[in-house]
């Protein structure tokens, strides 16, 4: 049986850091007040002169350097900013670093996109229709975030992460799956970015509607009821328990998220992953630059959870490779 195998990590984030204190400067909030709701002290933010897919094509070059292979033969990107409302980012990626003719497109899952498009990628390869895939997290939600606004300004950063995937044995060092995806659109005005669409097209550009808006208490609740409940149906349907994973990576909102996932599946904390303190929620990037940061080891199995606007969410498993060898994943734009 054919499965996708990472044999490639590549990250890319913005220079540029803004920390608690830059936004105390200027805004009714503290340091103290966020690091106590949320475990963020600082994120990254991309220049004006940056689109998303810049910093899409960064992690991409790295990650396909870190695999030794240039020429994937598909490209997927999730995002939830893309450059224009058409075309997608992956041609875009495509284009910029030269591949001709590759299939491209793009997945909008917001938050749980990356589980989305590795799927996705995956059943690529098992079905036979290509045998290399590069895969991009990418999102600058600073363009859909209101600076002004304490409440969601301070949550949210830049980023991409990207992998390569390569046909391989569900028992190799680095297989993919299996995978649970889910979805619930009846709550979809808890986290949404309102206009700019077909159903409300055109706002001026400092309209609130074209900003995200986000209650608060009601993601927090589904978010951590879905992802506890995908990632023990995912558990199940692999066989196994959850003293079967070496290392957690959920996706990285904030950490008291984070947390009372981990305790609702008795993730001890040592194998628990989180950079959500030096990168805020950078949404599709965040898994794989949690991954980036988190020194794992060959063979070490590693279950990925996510969740986001929609709602929609999904989990899936990674048996980590071996990467030791390989060239630095991580590139600043």
């Amino acid at each position: 049986m054919v499965t996708a195998v990472l044999d490639g990590l590549g990250v890319a984030v913005p220079d540029r850091i803004v920390t608690n204190d830059d936004f105390a400067a200027r805004l009714d909030t503290t340091d103290e007040w966020i690091r106590e709701r949320t475990g963020i002290a600082q994120r990254r933010m991309a220049a004006p002169s940056v689109a998303t897919s810049d910093l899409a094509a960064e992690a991409a070059r790295a990650a396909c350097k870190q695999a030794g292979n240039d020429s994937p033969s598909a490209v997927v990107v999730a995002t939830t900013t893309p450059d224009h409302p058409m075309p997608g980012v992956a041609p875009l990626v495509a284009a910029q670093l030269g591949w001709d003719a590759v299939p491209a497109f793009d997945v909008q899952a917001a938050c749980s996109g990356f589980i989305y498009a590795l799927a996705s990628a995956t059943g690529l390869i098992a079905s036979g229709v290509t045998d290399r895939v590069l895969v991009v997290g990418a999102d600058l939600m600073s363009r859909i975030t209101n600076q002004d606004d304490r409440a969601t300004a301070v949550l949210f950063g830049d980023g991409a992460g990207a992998v390569t995937l390569r046909a391989g044995e569900p028992d190799e060092f680095g297989a993919i799956g299996p995978f649970d995806l889910g979805s619930d659109g009846e709550h979809v005005g808890h986290l949404v970015v309102e206009a700019g669409g077909t159903r409300a097209p055109g706002p001026a550009p400092d309209a609130p509607e074209r900003y995200l808006s986000m209650n608060g208490r009601d993601v927090y609740r589904h978010a951590v009821r879905r992802m506890t409940d995908s990632s023990t149906q995912l558990l199940e349907r692999a066989g196994l328990t959850i003293g079967d994973i070496d290392r957690f990576v959920a996706h990285q909102a904030n950490l008291r998220i984070l947390m009372a996932v981990a305790d609702h599946l008795g993730i001890p904390d040592e194998r628990r992953v989180s950079n959500v303190d030096r990168y805020g929620n950078t949404s599709a990037a965040s898994i794989p630059l949690a991954l980036a940061d988190a020194a794992l080891r060959p063979g070490e199995r590693i279950l990925l959870t996510a969740f986001g606007s929609g709602f929609t969410w999904g989990s899936t498993l990674l048996t980590w490779p071996d990467l030791s060898t390989a060239p630095d994943a991580t590139t600043h734009v």
